[in-house]
């Protein structure tokens, strides 16, 4: 018995062994109609056998190209689609940035952050304060669902001064409770209609099993 650790590794485990085979097979084949002939049946089990290609953009000239570079480039046939150069399949993605910034209140997040500093720039006063209000309701929320429990305004009131270094504060005219409310409103309506459901269910059951005993009865009966 031959294990796969004994065998050559596939380029593209997703198509599989087979679909290796046949490739390396008709590479072999001399006569160059044959060979693509070959080439293109080999493309067309590719997509039976991966019928979820067919979401991707332009998914046939990838098969295309897929079929090449399983070949080692070795397979001399024509593509309906440009050829990959081998230099091209080995260009390296350019790595991305990883922000090294640290977050001073990790439980409120970068975005807060970030809207905290845009605020703050802004020379409109009423659009200030009407930006202010919103973070504060945003801080509140995100601050409950990171701790689990009730959050005091003067905690989140305190933490917008630190944030912003003085410049915005939430005074006590603002109300910094409407998505925490819109929240618990949402969650126990879930909850509501999770246990309404299962109340139907049941009651659904028990008038099925009802029917079926009377149903049952009368037979008996009859």
């Amino acid at each position: 018995m031959n294990y796969n650790t004994d065998r050559v590794n596939i380029t593209m485990r997703e198509y599989g062994r087979h679909i290796q085979n046949l490739i390396e097979y008709a590479i072999t084949i001399e006569e160059k109609e044959k060979r693509q002939r070959a080439a293109e049946n080999i493309v067309h089990l590719m997509i039976i056998l991966n019928p979820q290609v067919k979401t991707m953009v332009d998914y046939k000239q990838k098969l295309w190209d897929h079929l090449f570079i399983m070949s080692d480039f070795k397979l001399e046939v024509d593509s309906p689609y440009p050829i990959p150069s081998r230099e091209e399949v080995r260009i390296k993605p350019a790595e991305l940035a990883y922000p090294r910034n640290r977050i001073r209140y990790k439980h409120y997040g970068k975005n807060v952050e970030s809207m905290i500093k845009k605020a703050s720039l802004m020379d409109d006063d009423d659009k200030k304060q009407t930006f202010t209000e919103i973070i504060g309701n945003f801080m509140k929320l995100a601050y409950k669902n990171w701790s689990n429990e009730e959050v005091s305004n003067d905690l989140v009131k305190n933490d917008m001064k630190a944030m912003s270094n003085g410049i915005l504060e939430i005074s006590d005219d603002m109300n910094i409770e409407t998505m925490t409310k819109l929240h618990r409103k949402n969650s126990y309506q879930q909850s509501n209609n999770g246990k309404n459901k299962n109340r139907n269910n049941n009651n659904r059951n028990n008038n099925n099993r009802n029917n079926n005993n009377r149903n049952n009865n009368n037979r008996r009966f009859k």
